[in-house]
Formats: C-alpha cells, sequence, structure tokens
C-alpha cells in the first residue's frame, strides 16, 4: 500500500483527549494574548486546531515508534470521532500519510485497521502535547512564522454521533442533508433523564464539526438551571469551544443587545405592524389580565418612542416614559407599567448592540431570576424576537450537492416556561429558519409541553427525543409514531423502561414503510 492510501476517516479520538489538552490550550493562548495590541478580541483556539499543532509536532519529532506504546492508548469509550476537518484543514492532509509511514517505517502496521489508525493518530497528538510542555519548545514553535494558505469553503457534513443503537451501532442525527425537513430537535425528560448531557453533547458535536470550517455553527444558550455558568463546570466551556466571555449575566451586567429593532430606514407601517406586535408581547409575559385600551396605549407608546429617537431603538425607560404620559394617572400602577418597571429596574438590556448576536456563541445565566417571573421571560423572548429581525436580513444558506449550510443553534432548556403562551418569535424562529440556517433545541421534563393551542412544536420537528417520562401521553404518542393499540402498550413499556441516558427516536424505515418497530433506542455518549 502506498502512504497515500491510508484511509483518515470516521476515527475515533483518544479517551479524554480535550481535557488532556486543556493546559497546553490555555497556556498557548495566554502566550499569544499576551502579545495582543489593547483593545482587539481574546483570541482563543479551538479543540481541533489545538489537536492539530499536537499532531504536527508530534510527526515532526524522529524518535523511535514503539507500537507497544501506541496499544497502549485508550480510545473514547463514547466512540467520539475525530472531524473530518483535522485532516482537510488547509489541505495538510497530504503530509500525514507520507509522514506517518515514514515515523512507522520500522513497525509492523495495519493501516486498514481502523483501530489502529485511530491509537496512532492519538498517539502523535499526545506525543506533540508532551514536547511542547517541554521548556522552551513551545516558545520555540511561537516564534515561527508560517505562510497563508488559500482557505477552503466546503460546507461540513453535519451527521453527528449522539450515542449507539443496541448492538453498539452507531446512532447519529442527520442535520444538514439536502432531504432533510429541517433540524428541530425536541427532548422530553424527567429531572435525572441526562437531558443536560445530551443538550452539551449536541452542541459539543455541531461546535467541533465546525468550528475549524469557514461555516461555524454558533449558539444561544439559555441556562435556567446555572449549570452551564456554574464556575464548578468551567471544563464544559471547552467542550463547546468557548471561554468564560461566553456567558452573560444579566444580574451583573446589562446584556449587550437592545431588545428594539431599528427601523430608521423602513416604512411607517413596518413600524405600526411591528408596535402592535411588540405590544402583544409585552402582555403575554404577564399572566395577569390586561385590557384592549392598556394594549393599544401600549402600541401607541412604542409608536411615541420611535418617533423620539428618528425610528431607532430606544430604552425600556423612555418606553415607560411614553406609556405612563399616555395614561389619565401616570402615577397609578396599571399591570404594563408594572412589567416595564420590573424590566428597567432589572436593566437587563443595553441601549444598542455592541457585539453580533449571531456571529458569536452565548450562554445566558438565568438560575438567579424566578423561571415564570417576567424577567427571565422577557429575556428569552426578546432575544429570540431579535434573532427573528436578524435572520430575516440574511440570505438564503448556502447549499452544495449533498448538504445546507447551517449558521446557529437556539438551546432552551427547561422549556416549557416559553410554551404556555403565544410566543410568536419562537414559532417565528422555525419558520424563518429552515432557509435560513437556523435551528433550535429545546428541552422540557414532559412531552405534554410541546403541544398547546397556539403551536404544535411536534409536527414541525424532525427529531423528537423521548428519555425517561413521570408521566405518557398517549395522543401525543399516537400523532408521533401512528400506532396500534398492541404497539402502543410496547412504546409505554420501553419509555418506562428507560435508564439515565437513553432515550428513544422515531424508526423513520419503519414508519415509512408500515412494517416493524416504529421507535429505536439509542444509549447516549457521555460527554459531561
Amino acid at each position: 500500500m502506498t502512504a497515500m492510501n491510508i484511509e483518515f476517516s470516521n476515527l475515533r479520538q483518544a479517551e479524554n483527549i480535550v481535557d488532556s489538552l486543556l493546559e497546553l490550550k490555555t497556556t498557548i493562548e495566554q502566550r499569544l494574548n499576551l502579545k495582543q495590541a489593547g483593545g482587539r478580541k481574546r483570541i482563543q483556539l479551538n479543540n481541533n486546531m489545538v489537536m492539530r499543532i499536537c499532531f504536527l509536532t508530534g510527526l515532526s519529532l524522529r524518535t523511535p515508534r514503539d507500537m507497544k506504546a501506541v496499544e497502549a492508548v485508550a480510545l473514547s469509550k463514547s466512540s467520539q470521532r475525530i472531524v473530518p476537518s483535522f485532516f482537510t484543514k488547509n489541505d495538510l492532509g497530504k503530509i500525514y500519510a507520507p509522514l506517518l509511514k515514514l515515523r512507522y517505517a520500522k513497525c509492523n502496521v495495519n493501516w486498514e485497521e481502523q483501530a489502529t489508525l485511530s491509537r496512532i493518530v492519538a498517539y502523535e497528538i499526545l506525543l506533540g502535547r508532551d514536547w511542547l510542555m517541554e521548556e522552551n519548545h513551545l516558545e520555540e514553535c511561537l516564534m515561527a512564522q508560517y505562510g497563508t494558505r488559500k482557505k477552503t469553503y466546503k460546507i461540513p457534513r453535519l451527521n453527528i454521533s449522539i450515542g449507539t443503537y443496541e448492538g453498539d451501532m452507531d446512532a447519529t442525527l442527520d442535520l444538514n442533508g439536502r432531504d432533510v425537513n429541517n433540524t428541530q430537535i425536541l427532548i422530553a425528560g424527567t429531572t435525572g433523564s441526562g437531558k443536560t448531557n445530551l443538550l452539551a453533547l449536541l452542541a459539543s458535536r455541531l461546535r467541533q464539526e465546525t468550528v475549524d470550517t469557514n461555516y461555524p455553527v454558533n449558539f444561544l444558550l439559555f441556562d435556567y438551571k446555572g449549570e452551564f455558568s456554574d464556575p464548578k463546570n468551567r471544563a464544559w466551556l471547552n467542550y463547546l469551544e468557548v471561554d468564560e466571555t461566553a456567558i452573560l449575566d444579566p444580574m451583573q451586567h446589562p446584556l449587550p443587545f437592545t431588545p428594539f429593532r431599528d427601523f430608521s430606514h423602513s416604512s411607517i407601517n413596518e413600524v405600526n405592524l411591528y408596535s402592535t406586535e411588540l405590544a402583544s408581547a409585552l402582555t403575554a409575559l404577564d399572566n395577569t389580565k390586561i385590557s384592549a385600551n392598556m394594549s393599544n396605549r401600549l402600541s401607541e407608546a412604542i409608536m411615541d418612542a420611535y418617533q423620539q429617537t428618528g425610528y431607532r431603538p430606544f430604552s425600556l425607560q423612555r418606553l415607560l416614559n411614553c406609556y405612563q404620559a399616555r395614561q389619565k394617572d401616570a402615577e397609578i400602577m396599571d399591570s404594563i407599567s408594572s412589567v416595564l418597571s420590573q424590566m428597567v429596574r432589572g436593566n437587563i438590556f443595553a441601549e444598542q448592540d455592541s457585539t453580533s448576536l449571531v456571529d458569536n456563541s452565548f450562554i445566558v445565566k438565568l438560575d438567579s431570576y424566578p423561571k415564570e417571573g417576567v424577567l427571565a421571560k422577557a429575556i428569552v423572548y426578546f432575544m429570540i424576537s431579535k434573532l427573528n429581525s436578524i435572520y430575516e436580513q440574511l440570505p438564503p444558506q448556502a447549499t452544495s450537492e449533498e448538504c445546507v449550510e447551517l449558521r446557529h443553534f437556539t438551546i432552551i432548556d427547561e422549556a416549557h416556561y416559553m410554551l404556555g403562551f403565544d410566543n410568536r418569535p419562537l414559532r417565528n424562529l422555525i419558520a424563518v429558519g429552515r432557509n435560513k440556517g437556523m435551528s433550535i433545541i429545546l428541552a422540557t421534563q414532559s412531552m405534554d409541553s410541546y403541544r398547546s393551542k397556539y403551536f404544535d412544536f411536534y409536527t414541525n420537528a424532525q427529531y423528537p427525543l423521548i428519555m425517561k417520562q413521570q408521566t405518557i401521553n398517549d395522543s401525543v404518542l399516537r400523532d408521533l409514531y401512528g400506532l396500534s393499540q398492541r404497539e402502543m402498550q410496547n412504546l409505554r413499556q420501553d419509555i418506562a423502561a428507560l435508564g439515565k441516558g437513553e432515550l428513544l427516536i422515531k424508526n423513520q424505515d419503519a414508519y415509512l414503510l408500515g412494517m416493524g418497530k416504529k421507535w429505536k433506542k439509542i444509549s447516549v455518549a457521555r460527554l459531561i
């Protein structure tokens, strides 16, 4: 076999490789950021880049290779793969195979055996890591000058692995194939079912597959339980290819976005329509009944605020002032004044955008707020509304012969708090996102949360994932799977038997053929 015939595909990572490279990653970032001029964005390396640096470093070392040491390398127990861009980035794949053949020329290697090749690649990464962590070696590498290469623009194929089916077969979710209707993912599972690990795994796979390409998938994660923003769980951020700057805590600082749209170059009709919709949104955030007069007054106050700013975004304080100016008695605190006053006192939004909501990834810390309170709902509602306005201005997603571009995922754990009222931005985001590369991942404790008088999320979701349930809704299951009474009984038994980290997914082939078991069980890979 010639050197160029080595097949670098579907290779497994070393066990805990991300954690084992964290010290080196942090050290490189610290050295690079010391050289940054004031005001420039902090340099953050992605995990693929650090692995590639170590791999190339390892291959450059002429020390003799020992296959016993290679065979001792432990591969990922969750079968986590090395992403394709690891080998294709900057066309470096052309030098990997010859160098591997050179370094292992005196070893008896079956290059066609994936487990062996996986261990060799992992060994070279770890070899490079150890060398770089030795005194002065890292400084030598950072002083070297490299020429730039032409970037590649291939859309990454996102058929992501989340675990295994029964029989140890790889379980994947196809998120951007040309024949995939949408990429909405719904997760229903009670406390302790493994939802948090599944959310982290999905986000991690998406980021690691794309962050090293020209089509990175960013995310906006609403952290109701505070787990992802907990200092004790800072290691989780490394799996998501972000650092602490991604965490936004509106209790400490206003979110760096305005909740209001810019209409400085729009028609008055657009402003009128938006004012009516925004008034409906603000009244929906509170459970108190609001009269038609109050709603109309709020809509008019929104128009007043826009006129005062030349139809540019305004502050919540300005909106409150405009609303109270239209009241007969401004000192009377009606329901709308109460909602606006809470938002003003909470100081949750900035008066203008200072960063891009789409071009970056963010984790919004919400555990300090009452989950059903006005402020938590307002934060989620208006940030999703902001995403809507951004996506409406974007061109359609890029496409290739086999897949389409994904740009962004909105991830809401404890999503039932945002599904119990007329949440138009969330519905619009699902509709708009289908041809703009936008997707959502929603997680709740019960299947019932996804179906209300306002919207049926199940009918719009490509992947409803059912984990351990306290209560089982037969009508939802019948609609999802089209089951007979006997099949329903079997499905209920399978749901009841699910353990932590297990889920059921629709068996599309059996569903379309009308024969065979219409669901399959997946054991989710453990990440956190």
